[in-house]
């Protein structure tokens, strides 16, 4: 494997195969296929032990090893707990320095963003997102809030 899992279908794939093997997942849905010979899309659900549920979708052209696009939602069963996207809001100052990735949190979640520091283009999001969805889990398993 490439040391950028972005750089063919199969990396990518082998990268997830890996990646989503862990005690906290309990199922997942996440299929990647290609959209064309030099894009892919991976798109599906994981869902977590204690009720968490990760929705995804990400585009990814292999031949420049980038994500084009993405959007990370996590549930708590039905609930939208947060999200993230990287719709570009050039007007909202607060988000310039992770331009244009940010994280949509209550209150008014779809009006309230924050920075989403360690986001990216040129690299896989997917073990970050997981890794503070783990904590949610832990800290909710030991009555943090």
């Amino acid at each position: 494997m490439s040391q950028n899992p972005l750089g063919s279908l199969a990396d990518y794939s082998h990268f997830l195969a890996k990646l989503l093997n862990r005690p906290n997942i309990a199922r997942s849905t996440i299929t990647v296929w290609s959209a064309s010979p030099y894009t892919g899309i991976a798109e599906g659900e994981l869902f977590f032990t204690g009720g968490l549920r990760l929705r995804m979708r990400e585009e990814i052209d292999f031949e420049d090893q980038l994500i084009t696009s993405y959007g990370y939602e996590i549930y708590q069963a039905v609930e939208k707990l947060y999200w993230y996207d990287d719709f570009p809001h050039p007007n909202d100052p607060t988000l310039a320095s992770t331009y244009p990735h940010h994280k949509h949190v209550p209150p008014n979640i779809k009006r309230n963003r924050i920075p989403a520091p360690g986001l990216s283009f040129d690299r896989p999001n997917l073990p970050q997102i997981i890794e503070e969805m783990e904590q949610l889990i832990s800290r909710h398993q030991t009555g943090e809030s």
